[in-house]
């Protein structure tokens, strides 16, 4: 009895903690070792399984560097400074952020395998992070001439930043879901269910739409009308009114969708709507009719942006898709980007140097960045959870809002100028 004890206490001393490795043991002491042993050497033929399969072994370049062949180096290489040469150039070929760095947690420094920091790519970085919400954020807005941020959650509540001093300074809890927020003027509109609220932060009056059946997932404003996107596939629309008891008023209900309609965007003229029917539709902001209906995405069609003179949509199905006018009004598919995940959102904005990049919010809890219209990668942010919206500030600053509640701000970096000789 005692000699099996013994064997057994023996394998135990010369096995590494599995805990450990995960960056999760909480013992003190663990019976088990808190380093890396040595793999035994191999018997003959079959010491190299790649060698075995007729394959060419693993090369340990940062380009093609596997999660398996990256943990067989660490264990058979004894010295800690070779090991963080080769997490850092693991981090290089695989861009994902440590899930236990970002719950301070992390127990490996800088040997662990995974990126430390909320962003991979130069000329941007972040400022600070505001985490109050407690589920995804659905909207963020910031009105021109105000130094207060809004932010909107599915938690219930609508959340009101000082911009001077990053604190939140007022909190207002709305009893229900808000699926949707934007500014225009001194405007802000609250999407709810069955509702939308309207308020002017000059007059500080309030108002509700009604209309809407399900949850408001998108609005927009164009050729001065407040466009909202319903749950039942209904798209509202209300203008400018002169009556006393609103501002607003109804004017059209535009139907065609069969399924909810969660994307709108304005561009020349046109108003353009994805929905959960796979579909877009193009209508005239004049007569306020569809002109035109678009059925190249095989899913979801989850984001819709206006770039120069061509329409960009993104989708479930994991493209991006570029459109453009091609005879007599029509829209043609000019050029398809996949990526490796479904596509959540998409936003536009011009770097610190004026070039336009697209932002791609993709089901990996990243942000990719792409100079177009090359669709060059410029860089990634990273988050908690799916980024569900991105909001352009002033001063260079750009906001981004996951399915946690984090609200992250970000501010684009000037480029220094070489001086002249």
């Amino acid at each position: 009895m005692d000699t099996k004890f013994a064997r057994r206490t023996e394998r135990i001393g010369r096995t590494t903690c599995s805990y450990w490795r995960a960056g999760r043991c909480n013992r003190n002491p663990c019976r088990f070792l808190h380093i890396e042993t040595p793999s035994p050497p191999a018997a003959c033929g079959y010491g190299n399984t790649a060698y075995s399969y007729g394959k060419k072994p693993h090369s340990f370049s940062e380009n093609t560097l596997k999660y398996g062949s990256k943990k067989a180096l660490l264990r058979d290489n004894g010295d800690r400074g070779d090991a963080t040469r080769v997490a850092k150039a693991f981090k290089k070929s695989s861009p994902r952020i440590c899930k236990y760095w970002i719950n301070n947690n992390c127990v490996h420094g800088e040997q662990c395998l995974y990126l430390h920091s909320w962003f991979r790519g130069d000329g941007f970085s972040t400022v600070t992070k505001l985490q109050e919400h407690k589920k995804v954020i659905t909207g963020i807005a910031l009105p021109v001439g105000s130094d207060k941020l809004y932010s909107g959650s599915t938690d219930g509540t609508v959340r009101i930043w000082d911009c001077h001093t990053g604190q939140c300074a007022k909190v207002i809890n709305l009893g229900a879901e808000v699926t949707s927020l934007i500014s225009e003027g001194s405007w802000i509109f609250v999407g709810l269910q069955n509702a939308v609220k309207a308020w002017n932060i000059q007059t500080m009056s309030e108002f509700t739409l009604d209309g809407p059946k399900g949850r408001v997932r998108a609005m927009t404003v164009g050729n001065n009308t407040l466009f909202a996107a319903a749950e039942d596939g209904v798209i509202f629309a209300w203008r400018g009114s002169s009556k006393s008891d609103s501002p607003f008023e109804l004017v059209a209900s535009l139907t065609g969708h069969t399924k909810a309609v969660v994307c709108l965007a304005v561009g020349c003229k046109m108003l353009y709507s994805g929905s959960m029917d796979q579909s877009i539709k193009v209508w005239d902001m004049d007569t306020l009719q569809c002109t035109m209906t678009l059925n190249d995405h095989t899913d979801v069609v989850t984001s819709l942006i206006c770039w120069d003179q061509y329409l960009l949509s993104s989708s479930s199905d994991r493209t991006i898709k570029v459109w453009a006018c091609i005879e007599a009004g029509s829209l043609e598919v000019i050029y398809t980007h996949t990526e490796e995940n479904g596509v959540v959102s998409l936003f536009g904005m011009p770097d610190a140097e004026g070039k336009p990049i697209l932002f791609s919010s993709c089901r990996d809890n990243s942000v990719h960045m792409y100079e177009l219209p090359s669709f060059s990668e410029r860089g990634r942010l990273f988050a908690k959870k799916d980024v569900a919206l991105i909001e352009l500030g002033p001063g260079g600053l750009f906001f981004t809002g996951d399915e946690s509640g984090l609200l992250m701000v970000w501010k684009w970096l000037e480029v220094p100028k070489v001086a002249s000789s």
